[in-house]
């Protein structure tokens, strides 16, 4: 009798809790953070079409200023990572490539090579692993240089000039990382793969280059091409938008630029699963 009236007393009070509103400290709290992303992507939004608006209407306006920087950006985020790109291609196809090679010719299984490849190195982990390395370096020093140049006055110095902010910061950041991204994801794919096929000879696998490059070609579509092409520009454009907006669009002071970093480095890697995901579900379409 004790124990099912206690039953009966904590089965109402059980439902109670579940349903019972949230504190009002707690929901503030969720307001405030919901709130705060509404008007983050509304702001990167506005940012970025008044960004497109640029690069599409002006990309020819002041060549000898603006391609200047553009070159200097692509210097900054391709040219001068190529050693590290070189590094991180050397692991991938050793840990990754290297292993499934191995493992396929054990079963027995080398005729899924080819697919295994593309869809792991080619679609997935090459466009997205280019762009996640490209901001750590170039994204971070965007934020950083924009936002120091911001919180010093330099930003309002310009338009005092009659010089659009956009079209001499943030195009030529655009338009360098948008190429710079594509070129090291070609990069970085290619030195994987032949990484990999590196490994698995010196694992001893009985599989000839001819073999190992035919399965790849037969994989490969000229969807492939055209989406890799799409998606790594379309990283670069995210990353470059979403560091310049958290570095040049927002009132900053000095002491403010590590959060302003902090906040562009997380939203820029969600902008790029996002992306990625969509393309995903495009293939899954086609």
């Amino acid at each position: 009798m004790d124990d099912g009236s206690t039953r009966a007393y904590e089965a109402p009070q059980a439902r109670f809790i579940l349903h019972a509103p949230a504190p009002p400290a707690y929901a503030n709290f969720i307001g405030r953070k919901v709130l705060r992303l509404l008007l983050t992507i509304q702001g990167i939004g506005a940012f970025t079409l008044i960004t497109l608006a640029v690069v599409f209407t002006k990309l020819r306006n002041a060549r000898e200023v603006t391609f200047p920087q553009i070159v200097r950006e692509l210097s900054r985020s391709g040219v001068r990572m190529l050693p590290m790109f070189l590094f991180m291609s050397l692991a991938l196809g050793l840990v990754v490539i290297g292993q499934a090679v191995s493992w396929l010719s054990r079963v027995n299984a080398t005729g899924f090579l080819g697919s295994i490849m593309v869809l792991v190195v080619v679609r997935e982990l090459g466009p997205l692993l280019t762009a996640l390395l490209v901001l750590s370096r170039s994204g971070t020093a965007n934020v950083i240089e924009l936002g120091t140049s911001r919180a010093l006055g330099e930003i309002e110095a310009l338009e005092a000039l009659g010089i659009d902010p956009i079209h001499y910061l943030v195009l030529p950041r655009v338009v360098g990382m948008a190429l710079s991204v594509f070129s090291l994801t070609v990069y970085f794919i290619i030195c994987s793969l032949v990484s990999g096929y590196l490994w698995a000879f010196l694992r001893d696998v009985p599989l000839q280059p001819g073999d190992y490059f035919r399965e790849l070609a037969h994989s490969l579509t000229w969807l492939d091409f055209a989406i890799l092409a799409v998606k790594s520009c379309l990283f670069g454009v995210a990353i470059a938008v979403i560091t310049c907006y958290h570095g040049l669009a927002q009132p900053l002071r000095l002491e403010e630029v590590s959060r302003a970093t902090v906040g562009a480095i997380a939203q820029s890697v969600i902008a790029c699963v996002i992306l990625d995901a969509i393309f995903v579900l495009v293939y899954l379409a086609i």
